[in-house]
């Protein structure tokens, strides 16, 4: 018998479609009846909707589009409005911030106010997406831990471009609007302050970005091997551990040398994820507002070592002493 494909499955078990679990909040109905698409199916469930919008979704969505379209048209206005050219500089095109001279103020709608402007926006469109993944938690009596992993996201978001801007005391010190600007940005950040590399919490950021790709992955890969054994029916495993928990424990004892249970390495997984821009956060707020340059700081405790004298010094004309002639 061929054995059940689970990766780009074979299988869709397909059943009528299911408006989800009632809720009596709110005044806005589910929309639509949902349906079914077949090439989604071989990734995921296949059913599509149907969808809750509610208020602060419309809300969100709302000025969510106000924020591309007053970055997308800047960005269009910076090429004379030529379509074709538009589309070949896109990945160069920006919506920069103030300049630094103007501090915190609103300046002109071209020197940086259309900025600022499309920063409000699409904060708002964020916090208001938050308010509403938090509410549908609630309504649907789930834990609230996908709306706190995506407020850590938001923490780093507010730090770049409002946070640390207002300690600095300046617009200017945000990140530009843009797909190369925003690298170029960091960039030239890492290197003012004296390469980032030399953070702490830049570390600790980075430790946790590649911790979670490595466990999301582990866990995956693991619960794809052990599904023959029933092991994609995580909760049942958690409380009652069948022989796909036994067979993943074992595993993971033989190979990584520690034991994850089926419910510990969710949070294992959650944890690293969300603290990976949430030390990245921490690392950028104190980047010109504690330390000044990081790797002088790196020297100073000892993180790394000074450069070595490679040259021998150079002495200043303006002292050597006047041989005559």
């Amino acid at each position: 018998m061929a054995e059940y494909q689970n990766l780009f499955t074979r299988v869709q078990v397909r059943a009528p479609a299911y408006a989800g679990a009632p809720t009596t909040d709110g005044i806005w109905p589910r929309s639509g009846r949902g349906f079914f698409s077949h090439w989604l199916g071989k990734l995921g469930d296949a059913q599509v909707g149907p969808i809750y919008l509610g208020w602060t979704g419309l809300a969100s969505l709302i000025c969510g589009f106000i924020a591309i379209e007053i970055i997308g048209l800047n960005m269009w206005a910076s090429v004379g409005w030529d379509p074709i050219q538009f589309v070949r500089q896109l990945p160069w095109l920006a919506l920069e911030p103030p300049a630094p001279e103007n501090g915190l103020h609103f300046p002109r709608l071209n020197e940086g106010g259309w900025w600022l402007m499309a920063g409000f926006f699409l904060t708002s469109s964020i916090i208001l997406w938050w308010v509403r993944m938090y509410r549908r938690a609630r309504a649907l009596k789930l834990g609230t831990h996908v709306a706190w992993a995506f407020a850590s996201a938001i923490w780093l978001y507010l730090v770049l471009g409002f946070i640390r801007p207002l300690l600095m005391g300046s617009w200017g010190e945000a990140v530009p609007f843009g797909i190369f600007p925003h690298l170029d940005w960091t960039a030239a950040f890492s290197i003012r302050y004296g390469n980032l590399f030399y953070n702490p919490f830049h570390m600790l950021s980075i430790a946790f970005l590649y911790g979670s790709t490595l466990l999301f992955a582990m866990h995956g890969a693991t619960i794809l091997a052990v599904s023959r054994y029933g092991g994609d029916r995580e909760i049942e495993q958690i409380i009652d551990r069948g022989t796909a928990g036994e067979r993943a424990a074992l595993f993971w004892r033989w190979t990584m040398g520690f034991n994850a249970t089926v419910e510990s390495i969710h949070r294992w997984a959650w944890w690293f994820a969300v603290l990976c821009p949430l030390a990245g956060g921490i690392g950028i707020l104190l980047t010109g507002t504690v330390v000044d340059n990081w790797y002088l700081w790196a020297v100073k405790h000892g993180v790394a070592p000074m450069y070595p004298h490679a040259f021998p010094p150079v002495a200043d004309p303006a002292t050597s002493p006047v041989t005559p002639p």
